[in-house]
Order: structure tokens, then sequence, then C-alpha cells
């Protein structure tokens, strides 16, 4: 009675592994021609910063080229919606952005569901922003803020790259978690309001580090904490502003994501790739030019990590009635 039982043992190992062959030829063989990451935004800004590094890598490690397609509109919906439609294959990736998880809530009938429709791949960076006000605030620290914002409500204009950016987000949990107001006013990009806050058109904003740094150290803006959950590097001296808002934490994260049911051992390869990228002494010192700080997780905690965001942010939307535009 045992052999007929060893034998279908042996049998359906056996099965097993013939059924695992193909899905190994498959990751080993992928890439065989160009893969496509599509980003949301227009050339130059941090999402296709993060895009470029990242493909150039994947391009050297794998031997395709890993092309950057670049379709701004609607807060990165159009590309998201693109992507979503691509067949599953792997040869159509997406650049993953903070706006992804707050699009989720902000904008309605949506013709995706953002967490089902898009599988992680991995993530690249997190992005680091720097509370800032032009120097004619008559304040130096950020509870110093706290309290002239809050004896002058809505003196203060509160500028940002658009309804439901990065920025403009971390300035409303800022103000739901002080209690101030001041007043919004939104900008097409991060360079108009930049350059409407180094004149004082607004007083208030928040940035990333990359674009705001030199700026800071030239002592046109002043800048009274940073996003992060404790003091970065690049700017030792200036407080998180968690040292004074406790629990405050504000950034977003930059990654790729795919189209759901790409199969699992092409993103695990990509994934693989990603992490050996983040490890690599160039791409880091890449990634922190950018004012970010790489960040390597497997595209299980990736996912777990986006799902975190967008029921965070959706907190906040609501809290803050805000609306897209």
């Amino acid at each position: 009675m045992r052999h007929p039982r060893r034998k279908f043992l042996r049998l359906a190992a056996g099965v097993a592994a013939l059924l695992a062959v193909p899905r190994f030829a498959r990751a080993q063989a992928y890439p065989s021609r160009p893969v496509r990451i599509v980003v949301g935004f227009a050339p130059g800004g941090p999402n296709d910063l993060n895009a470029r590094l990242i493909g150039q890598w994947l391009s050297e490690r794998l031997g395709q080229p890993f092309i950057i397609d670049n379709r701004p509109g609607a807060s990165g919906n159009i590309a998201m919606e693109s992507v979503v439609r691509s067949s599953p294959d792997g040869y159509t990736l997406v650049m993953v952005a903070l706006s992804s998880a707050v699009n989720a809530t902000l904008f309605e009938n949506l013709p995706f569901v953002f967490l089902r429709d898009i599988a992680p791949v991995g993530a690249i960076s997190r992005n680091v922003l720097v509370m800032q006000v032009h120097p004619s605030v008559p304040v130096a620290t950020g509870l110093e803020l706290i309290a002239y914002a809050k004896t002058n409500p809505n003196r203060l204009n509160m500028g940002s790259p658009g309804s439901g950016t990065g920025p403009h987000m971390a300035s409303e949990l800022f103000k739901l978690m002080t209690g101030i107001r001041m007043t919004h006013v939104p900008y097409r990009g991060s360079g108009p309001m930049l350059n409407d806050l180094l004149s004082g058109q607004v007083q208030f904003a928040f940035d990333a580090v990359a674009s705001s740094i030199g700026h800071i150290r030239a002592g046109r803006l002043r800048a009274l904490g940073v996003g992060d959950a404790k003091r970065i590097d690049a700017l030792p001296d200036v407080p998180a502003v968690a040292e004074f808002v406790p629990g405050f934490e504000a950034g977003g994260t930059q990654g790729l994501g795919a189209p759901r049911n790409t199969p699992i051992e092409i993103i695990d390869r990509l994934n693989r790739e990603i992490n050996a990228g983040l490890a690599d002494p160039r791409i880091r010192a890449r990634i922190a030019d950018l004012g970010n700080a790489p960040l390597a997780l497997s595209p299980a905690e990736y996912g777990k990590l986006l799902a975190e965001e967008t029921e965070k942010w959706a907190k906040v939307i609501r809290a803050a009635n805000i609306k897209a535009e």
C-alpha cells in the first residue's frame, strides 16, 4: 500500500516542478523588449526625476530600455488610468506618488480603484518637505508661527502647488493639528508657488527640500520645520515639526506600480533590482541630492504603506473639506 502512495507523491512533485518551469522561464526572459514607466507629471519634477533615476538603473541591470512616458494632467489620474488599462505583462509601469493615495478620496467617480487596480512593485524614496515662511512674517520658530496665526486668523496666505498635492496636504494637516486658519492659494505647480513665496505674495508654504534649500541658506526664506519624523542632515538646525506639534509627519513617497494581475515573478524581479539600486552608493547619493531618503521595501510592505497613506489622507481631506479643482 505504501508503494502506490510514494509513486503518487513523486508524480505530484514532478507535476509541480513542471508547472513552475514556465513561470521561472518567464521571469528569466523578462524583459525582452523596452519597458515604459508612465509619469503623471511634467518633466523636471520630483516624480519625473525619481523615475529617470531608477529607470536608468533598471536599464543597466536588465539590458532593455526603461522609457519615461510623461502624461501630466488631472493630478496624475490620466497616467494612472492609462496604466490600469494596460496589459499586465510587466512592460507598462507607473510612477506612484503621494497624489495617487490622495486622489483615491479627492476625486469622485474615478474609473479605477487605486489600491485594487495597481499592484505595488517597489518604493524608491521618501520626499521630505520643509515648512517655511517669507522673512516678512514676524516669527522665528514654529511655535511663534502658531501663536501669530491664532492671533491673526486668515491673515497669512498659504501657497501650494495645487489642491491635493503633497505640500497642500501637509499644510492642511498642520492646520488641523494646530487649530490655525490660513487662506489657501493654489498654483499650477511648485515653481509658480515658490516664486510668489519669495516675493511675499504668499507668506507660508510647505515645499520639497530640494527646491527650497538654496533659498533657505541664502536667507530668502525662513525654515521653521521639516515634515519628516526627525531632523534631516541637509537642514540639521531646523527642527522636525513633530518637535512642537507631536505626532505630525507629512511627506510623500515615490515608487513603481504595475497593472493588477502582473505576474508576481516579474514584480519580484523588479523589486529585487530596485532594492539593489537603493543599496548602491551612487543611487543613494543622487536621491539625497534631490532632498529625499531611499526607501527599500518588499512589494507587500510597499502595498501596506500605500494603504496606510490612502487612509491617512482620506481623513485629512474629509476633515478639511478639500475639493478637487
